[in-house]
């Protein structure tokens, strides 16, 4: 038997209130991760004698 709660004038069993928090945790950590990234300039300038040590390096 699952325990039934009452929201907004319907019957609402506790596995689906269980389903829709872990569906919504989801959701948040999904959506939160998303969006522009930021570019990666902030690198420590190369101090390479030559053009092939600078290569190298990179």
């Amino acid at each position: 038997m699952v325990a039934m709660y009452t929201i907004a004038g319907r019957q609402v069993g506790s596995h689906v209130l269980a389903m829709a928090t872990l569906g919504s945790a989801a959701a948040i950590g999904y959506f939160s991760m998303g969006g522009s990234k930021k570019p990666a300039d902030n690198q420590p300038p190369l101090n390479a004698k030559s053009k092939d040590e600078e290569n190298f390096i990179k």
